[in-house]
């Protein structure tokens, strides 16, 4: 893997770093109430834990259900205009949640940001797929990534000095911060013109699509992406427990893992997404992140054997820097995949279904990770290291049951619109990535609908967009 030179971090077309910069705003605004979030409920809205618990719980499952009804509401209106009216939305619910005075109110405004939230990462995926094609689709979305981590850092970063100032308007000042961050992203989105991100890809009702929904092969790749992003919840929970609970490793190194992470997700996501490109590339590097995942639950395991910190604090590290590896390759075949086996009319809904994954891992996996792995001690990492492997095994035959994609055209590979531009730059063009406009031959039958017609994640506590961050 060689190093990255500045340039690989540029998107090649220039809606593609319009909307990167987009994706900058967004995660500034996520990042400043993240930070921020558990103060503001208990300060500036009165809550209680519990209440806030409760809240988000029954706001988590608003979200989860109103997910594909929205996707598929995308591909009926077009990603484009969905993914604006979704900023739109989530400005007005946190601007709403300024206001909030009781647990009724906050459920309420939670529900209606979750509803959002949930929806707006299938949206993004297919608006920043849109900006380019063929080749570079899985660089840009490394590069969006890179970006949204670095975005987050900022805003955390943006909030210290009013968290510092301690009052109710200083809390609330930050959620309107956020609120205006997801307005300029909606007012930059509009000005954004993205060809073929606009086109209504589906003429029946949004839910109507759903119910026509029945591709259980691309449910099994959803699961299976699924199982390995539990890497989030390892990392956020699991790990900083098991280091408190059952190692020697002092509590004030714990922020060190996560800048570990951090600094490690900004600098390789894209050398580690560029392996994507060759053919293969997205089943090897979901493989390679059940095997990595498989490995860090290991070395967490035997964290707990060592008496001496230092030996306890290297295998934490270890764990920690192959979660990454392991995060940064379940990120990158999840995009290729996804989008890769999704048929071309209905990208927003089947994007929305594979999201469910993530979403169903956020509900599942805070209570696996602390109820049973970590309760059971050693025994319940090496539990956890087996799911991982299985899934690496199913990654080959989930996705040949999916079945072939067909061909890159040149016009897609090189990113050009205009049939001339295809043509004149066919010539330049490497040989085309793992391919991204035919649907698995599979797929379509599955659905019992008429033949398809020619086409910057915040609940309050936690943002599900894009993954991790």
């Amino acid at each position: 893997m060689r190093l990255p030179t500045w340039r690989d971090y540029v998107p090649a077309t220039s809606g593609g770093r319009t909307f990167t910069v987009i994706s900058l705003v967004n995660a500034i605004g996520t990042g400043l109430y993240l930070a921020a979030s558990a103060v503001f409920f208990v300060r500036a809205v009165g809550l209680t834990a519990a209440e806030v618990g409760t809240g988000l719980a029954i706001s988590g499952a608003v979200g989860f259900l109103a997910t594909v009804p929205i996707g598929a509401a995308g591909d009926h209106f077009g990603a484009r205009r969905t993914l604006v009216a979704l900023q739109l939305w989530r400005a007005g619910g946190f601007v709403a949640l300024c206001f909030v005075h009781d647990v009724v109110g906050f459920t309420l405004v939670s529900c209606a940001l979750a509803t959002a939230e949930a929806a707006t990462q299938p949206m993004t995926q297919a608006v920043a797929s849109a900006t380019v094609a063929g080749s570079d689709r899985t660089r840009t979305m490394a590069i969006i990534r890179t970006v949204r981590n670095a975005g987050f850092s900022l805003g955390a970063l943006l909030a210290a000095p009013l968290l510092a100032a301690d009052g109710v308007w200083t809390y609330r000042a930050i959620v309107l911060g956020t609120a205006t961050a997801f307005l300029a992203s909606a007012l930059m989105l509009a000005r954004l013109r993205i060809p073929g991100a606009d086109r209504p890809q589906a003429k029946v009702a949004p839910l109507t699509a759903v119910r026509r929904f029945r591709d259980w092969r691309y449910g099994l790749l959803t699961v299976l992406n699924g199982a390995l992003n539990l890497h989030v919840t390892i990392l956020s929970v699991g790990l900083p427990l098991w280091a408190l609970a059952a190692t020697e490793m002092p509590a004030g190194l714990l922020p060190g893992l996560v800048l570990i992470n951090t600094v490690l997700s900004i600098v390789l996501q894209v050398p580690v997404a560029k392996a994507a490109e060759r053919e293969g590339g997205a089943v090897r590097a979901l493989r390679l992140a059940g095997i990595a995942m498989v490995l860090c639950c290991l070395a967490l395991a035997a964290a707990s054997g060592p008496s001496a910190a230092w030996a306890a604090g290297a295998l934490l590290v270890l764990g920690c820097v192959l979660l990454t590896f392991g995060e940064m390759w379940q990120a990158t075949g999840g995009w290729d995949l996804s989008y890769n086996y999704a048929p071309e009319d209905r990208k927003g809904i089947y994007l929305a279904v594979f999201s469910l994954g993530g979403t169903g891992q956020r509900i599942v996996g805070p209570v696996l990770v602390t109820a049973v792995v970590t309760a059971a001690g050693p025994a319940g990492w090496f539990g956890l290291a087996a799911v991982f492997a299985v899934a690496a095994l199913l990654v080959g035959p989930v996705t040949r049951l999916l079945g072939p994609v067909g061909p890159v055209t040149p016009a897609e590979a090189t990113g050009a619109t205009d049939p001339a531009e295809a043509t004149g730059a066919a010539d330049a063009t490497e040989p085309a990535a793992p391919p991204v406009e035919a649907a698995a031959p599979a797929a379509p039958a599955q659905d019992a609908g008429p033949a398809p017609v020619p086409d910057a994640g915040t609940v309050p506590v936690e943002s599900t967009e894009g993954g991790t961050r």
